[in-house]
């Protein structure tokens, strides 16, 4: 019970990021700054804690394959920052949801990994929804954060890939790099001085929020079976697009709608499936 409820949060959490980054009004580059230095420390203090007696050499070393792992991350989520900025919290949201799908065709390119007849399908269908979402930017003026939200989806699924094939990485100290990243880089691009008390506040928030969101699906997912904690990790969209609506109030549009419910149907059921199949394991 204790993993299905912080893996519940993670999500809560991690549906926030999109009503934040609009609410916020600095733009991208300041925002990954605060961000990336808030969850950074958090993550350093959560290894730290974490650790036991493992030397901290070991326990804070990533090599070259770790900064691999973190870089990539950076840019999946400088993506993700742009993308919310551009378009509608419900199109990142949902175009998110079919990550796992672009992860099997990664690993399939890749390691030459074969991937489940049902994974196919779903993802097929979820490709069709994103196309559909995709299309409905176009002449809106949303087709580039609809397209940055795709180049998004693609970066994760390949963090999701480069987890696996670089098993040796600590991932959360990765993920904490990849904030560091965010927060030097940042730095250089961004005003990370030059933001209101309302921008402060908000992204303080923002950084502790990610940061909360990382530890929690981390110390979740230990404890639960994947397909469980995939099934949870879908209770971002909803939660997404509701507070951008009560908050923002931002209804997707027709394309979003329909592309959506395609994405969520393959999500749902090659989840479910996956749920199933797992729990008559046990």
């Amino acid at each position: 019970m204790t993993g299905i409820v912080l893996v519940a949060l993670s999500a809560i959490l991690f549906s926030v990021s999109g009503v934040l980054t609009k609410i916020i009004e600095a733009d991208g580059w300041t925002i990954a700054c605060w961000r990336g230095l808030i969850g950074g420390l958090a993550v350093i203090a959560y290894v730290e804690y974490r650790r036991g007696g493992t030397p901290r050499s070991l326990a804070f070393r990533l090599g070259l394959r770790g900064w691999i792992l973190a870089s990539v991350g950076s840019f999946a989520s400088i993506a993700f920052i742009y993308a919310f900025k551009l378009t509608y919290v419900a199109n990142v949201a949902v175009i998110y949801a079919t990550a796992p799908f672009f992860a099997a065709g990664i690993a399939w390119l890749v390691m030459r990994e074969n991937a489940k007849g049902r994974t196919l399908v779903a993802g097929a269908l979820s490709l069709l929804g994103v196309v559909i979402i995709v299309s409905g930017g176009l002449g809106t003026g949303k087709l580039l954060g609809d397209l940055l939200a795709v180049a998004m989806t693609l970066g994760n699924a390949a963090y999701i890939v480069l987890i696996r094939k670089f098993a040796d990485v600590p991932v959360v100290w990765a993920g904490g790099a990849s904030a560091l990243q965010h927060f030097v880089v940042g730095a250089l691009i961004g005003t990370p001085l030059d933001v209101s008390s309302q921008d402060a506040a908000l992204l303080i928030l923002f950084g502790v929020a990610f940061a909360g969101a990382v530890i929690l699906w981390t110390e979740g997912t230990r404890l639960i079976p994947s397909a469980q904690s995939a099934l949870l990790g879908t209770v971002e969209i909803p939660c997404a697009t509701l507070l951008a609506w009560v908050i923002l109030s931002e209804l997707p549009p027709i394309a979003a709608v329909i592309g959506g419910t395609v994405i969520m149907s393959a999500v749902l059921w090659h989840a479910a499936i996956d749920y199933r199949q797992e729990k008559q394991r046990v």
